[in-house]
């Protein structure tokens, strides 16, 4: 299908931000490739170098084209995550790459502390898109930022429940991880957590 042009730019930028091929044992999703999980490609079928399966060496296969239409057609469209405001679209369509269906229930508990009646149930219906849009108008340009604040703070939560991941939060040399980078990227750098602050925040994992 054709795509506008701004979803393709937010595409691709997704693609680039995840990298190409790696196959971590510590990562839940495994062997993935410009971001795309083998589950992904086993849920679609793409046995790409046609062997009667779907493996690791299709992952490997993978076009970055590939990709970046995987993510256009299930991680956009398909959740309609292209029919919110579109202040919330690229950090949404970014968190919903990198986190699932949680890319919703987060915005989803978000509504509700603005006080919107919405189930927190990670599907993107009438409700839920038309509160997102009422709030968007009420609280500006702080939406987006509210957002990448939860986005943080739910990759501090699962870090702090699961050890393993916390390598994903906090780097080598003990600053940020990449996934708090990810989610600063979305936010006003007004928001970005001082580096005392994230050493605090991520001491008691030591």
């Amino acid at each position: 299908m054709p795509y506008d042009l701004s979803v393709q730019s937010i595409a691709r930028s997704i693609v680039a931000r995840e990298g190409g091929f790696v196959n971590d044992p510590d990562d839940p999703g495994g062997a993935t490739n410009f971001g795309v999980t083998i589950h992904t490609m086993r849920r679609l079928g793409l046995d790409l170098d046609r062997d009667g399966d779907v493996d690791v060496a299709d992952v490997r296969a993978l076009s970055r084209d590939q990709a970046t239409d995987i993510f256009l057609d299930h991680y956009l469209y398909a959740p309609r995550i292209d029919e919110l405001p579109t202040d919330l679209v690229d950090t949404v369509f970014d968190m919903n790459v990198n986190a699932g269906a949680n890319a919703v229930k987060i915005m989803q508990r978000l509504l509700r502390e603005f006080g919107q009646d919405v189930a927190v149930d990670g599907a993107l219906g009438p409700q839920s898109i038309g509160a997102a849009h009422a709030v968007a108008q009420s609280a500006g340009g702080y939406l987006r930022d509210a957002y990448g604040i939860a986005r943080r703070n739910y990759y501090f939560a699962l870090a702090d429940r699961r050890p393993p991941s916390r390598k994903y939060c906090r780097a080598r040399d003990g600053g940020k991880g990449g996934w708090i980078r990810r989610a600063e990227e979305f936010m006003d750098p007004r928001y970005h957590m001082s580096a005392a602050e994230f050493r605090e925040r991520t001491s008691k994992w030591d």
